[in-house]
């Protein structure tokens, strides 16, 4: 009887381990950028828009929560020294306000800017 006890227990166990496996992926797939914002990103960078912004930033964090955290986002990171001091590339572009973007015809525009607007300024596609 014990014998089967065991038996019932490492099944349950495995069962359980699918489970909670395939729950894992499932929330970091989801968790993930999806491709079209990869692609969308890329464009971004492609076409030349860079994004500043500030690691202590707000307003970049929901910046690029909006892109998706894509890895393929053109981002610069203008913070150093724990925040308080400016990367040398963001005094050259004279960043003072987080986030800012730079766009290939070097417009910029301040503050959390739309993906539709990102498109509009960079010829960009949206992934529907």
């Amino acid at each position: 009887m014990k014998k089967n006890n065991n038996i019932i227990a490492t099944i349950i166990a495995v069962i359980l381990l699918i489970i909670s496996a395939g729950a894992y992926f499932m929330v970091s797939k989801k968790n993930s950028p999806s491709t079209g914002m990869d692609t969308f990103a890329q464009c971004l960078a492609d076409k030349g828009a860079k994004f500043y912004g500030a690691s202590w930033c707000p307003h970049c964090q929901n910046q690029k929560k909006l892109l998706g955290e894509s890895r393929n986002m053109p981002y610069v990171e203008c913070a150093t020294n724990g925040g308080t001091g400016q990367a040398q590339i963001c005094a050259d572009n004279k960043i003072e306000v987080y986030p800012t973007w730079i766009f290939a015809d070097s417009s910029r525009q301040s503050g959390e800017i739309s993906l539709e607007i990102l498109s509009q300024k960079t010829g960009c596609t949206l992934a529907q």
